[in-house]
């Protein structure tokens, strides 16, 4: 429980020392350049909301959203399910760039983007994705 206690404080400062650099750093996102950066995303994950939950959970209108609580995806790991921060642009721009080093136990298998504008491109893309009409 303590361990527990310890892992959500360091990764509340870890956020929010990442949001506040996102912040300063993250460079405008292309929408159209984000669609094809998200082409291996999709094999997990949907942006639009009438495709429902894959493998990952369903990143329609993702921002916002509390991590690790969408209804209907079961496959949370720990970690996600005790996250208790909600995302927005800024924390997935950090997360993005290397998603095993800040939830390690998590089953997403993904090395991340760790180019700077791709990971802007993806989250405009995904952006403009939660707002279209299915």
């Amino acid at each position: 429980m303590m361990r527990s206690l310890v892992s959500a404080l360091f990764l509340a400062l870890l956020l929010a020392a990442g949001s506040l650099q996102a912040q300063q750093v993250m460079p405008a996102g292309d929408p159209a350049k984000g669609r094809l950066v998200f082409g291996p995303c999709r094999t997990c994950h949907y942006p639009e909301a009438a495709m429902g939950h894959n493998n990952g959970p369903n990143l329609h209108r993702i921002f916002g959203k509390v991590v690790g609580e969408q209804p209907s995806f079961e496959y949370y790991s720990e970690e996600f399910k005790n996250a208790r921060f909600v995302w927005t642009p800024e924390l997935m721009f950090v997360w993005l760039e290397n998603p095993m080093a800040m939830f390690p136990g998590t089953s997403m298998m993904s090395l991340g983007v760790p180019d700077a504008q791709q990971r802007a491109d993806l989250i405009a893309y995904l952006k403009q994705a939660s707002v279209r009409e299915p």
